[in-house]
């Protein structure tokens, strides 16, 4: 018997181990690969730029603020109802409207429009804002953010893939958003 090609119980062991871990360490590395290399098949980009329709024109009276809802553009088959995001769209007069995130900019939460008192209102800390979506009160040091929005035709549309916040858009607390023209 040749003792060259005889394999030993702990180098048999050695190499099915490593194999495995080979394995494992495969899988786990396809997915921070896709993560890395996303940009380069530039699906994600393409929602960034995506303007959603919230309907008609005419569905926000001059003067008053409704609930809408649009669909996020970077929806999954999995993701069901949580892929439609609310939003409060105030309509101040002929094409001028506001567009605010519905999330409180304090810490998130939900905000209420109240129009007896021409305030939106955090439930959770106390935060107010006034009907133009400035900060009034409370613990919020900002007022709440807003979509940029464009009218075609007879159709609201909002850039939703642009998600509000002081990083997308450090201006939004001081003085509002004008429409978009593009």
């Amino acid at each position: 018997m040749n003792k060259q090609n005889d394999v030993s119980r702990r180098s048999f062991l050695m190499r099915l181990g490593l194999l495995i871990n080979g394995g494992i360490a495969a899988l786990l590395a396809v997915p921070v690969l896709g993560y890395i290399l996303s940009p380069l098949r530039g699906k994600a980009s393409q929602g960034y730029t995506t303007w959603v329709s919230l309907g008609p024109l005419d569905r926000f009276p001059e003067g008053q603020t409704r609930l809408a809802k649009f669909r996020n553009p970077f929806v999954r088959p999995w993701d069901g109802q949580t892929a439609d995001i609310p939003c409060w769209v105030r309509h101040v007069a002929g094409q001028t409207l506001q567009v605010f995130a519905i999330n409180c900019a304090h810490l998130g939460c939900p905000v209420r429009w109240f129009p007896q008192s021409g305030l939106f209102m955090c439930p959770c800390h106390g935060g107010a804002y006034y009907a133009d979506g400035s900060r009034a009160s409370g613990p919020p040091e900002r007022g709440l953010f807003e979509y940029p929005y464009r009218i075609d035709g007879d159709q609201l549309l909002i850039r939703a893939g642009e998600l509000p916040t002081l990083a997308a858009d450090a201006g939004t607390a001081a003085g509002g958003r004008k429409p978009c023209a593009g």
